[in-house]
């Protein structure tokens, strides 16, 4: 899946881009089975809310061979390639869950500042790519985004692992609200199968989902494979150290999996 010359425009000056549906719907239902799977996994790679339901469950591409299709779909892995110029590495695998009624907030943040910070990768030369597992509504604990904030590079965070299971270098309140002054921040929304690009230095953040319904993300990180980390502070499942290119698979790489 190559990126068109007007979406190539719109991520430079928005910092992501959406497309609805990219999975169709009998794929989208393989992947919501896959996440309930590694959800009732006892597995250190699985982290918990402190109610006991799941919040995350790392490197699943590892240990289930739906997610382990996912992390080399040429819809995902072709694009990132495209806007980073040249062949990428899996940098970080997740399934984040919002629970209903439970799931709990994820700070305002830039991905690239734990990245930098925490596995010293030396470029933001990497970004996330993020699948619909569910529909995301207004009500269930959307992702918003800051536009354009990604141009304004690396912003200055501070470690708060007090807020919620998982610690986030998070930005402070002010500096938020002044980046929303030059753009409203939004909240892509839209059914399961749909996917999200968006750069590693954008502005982002969800509220809790105190709704009926639940909301989960698949998240591939994706860096290009000459900007790897040099530093591994981190476990190897949360910070890989496998630095090959991925190989993107068939298109159908998912729907052959129903047929099995």
């Amino acid at each position: 899946m190559k990126l068109t010359p007007s979406q190539l425009k719109q991520f430079d000056e928005q910092g992501f881009l959406f497309f609805p549906s990219l999975f169709n719907e009998s794929e989208a239902q393989l992947l919501k089975q896959a996440a309930k799977d590694v959800y009732s996994l006892n597995r250190e790679e699985v982290w918990r809310e402190s109610s006991g339901v799941a919040r995350t469950a790392f490197a699943a591409h590892r240990y289930n061979p739906t997610f382990a299709n996912l992390g080399a779909h040429p819809r995902l892995i072709e694009p990132v390639s495209q806007l980073v110029n040249g062949p990428v590495y899996m940098h970080q695998f997740k399934v984040n869950a919002k629970a209903a009624f439970d799931g709990d907030v994820w700070q305002w943040h830039q991905d690239y500042g734990t990245w930098q910070r925490d596995d010293d990768m030396p470029e933001p030369r990497a970004m996330n790519i993020a699948v619909f597992i569910d529909d995301v509504t207004a009500a269930n604990g959307p992702l918003i985004f800051l536009p354009g904030s990604h141009k304004h590079g690396l912003v200055e965070a501070s470690y708060d692992d007090k807020t919620t299971s998982y610690p986030l270098w998070s930005i402070d309140k002010s500096k938020i609200a002044a980046l929303n002054n030059e753009a409203q921040c939004v909240a892509p929304t839209g059914p399961s199968g749909s996917v999200l690009l968006f750069s590693s230095l954008l502005v982002h953040a969800s509220p809790p989902n105190i709704s009926p319904l639940n909301r989960t993300i698949v998240y591939l990180s994706l860096c290009h494979v000459d900007n790897h980390i040099r530093s591994f502070k981190r476990k190897e499942w949360i910070a890989h150290r496998d630095f090959e290119p991925i190989k993107p698979l068939q298109d159908d790489c998912l729907s052959k999996l129903l047929q099995e």
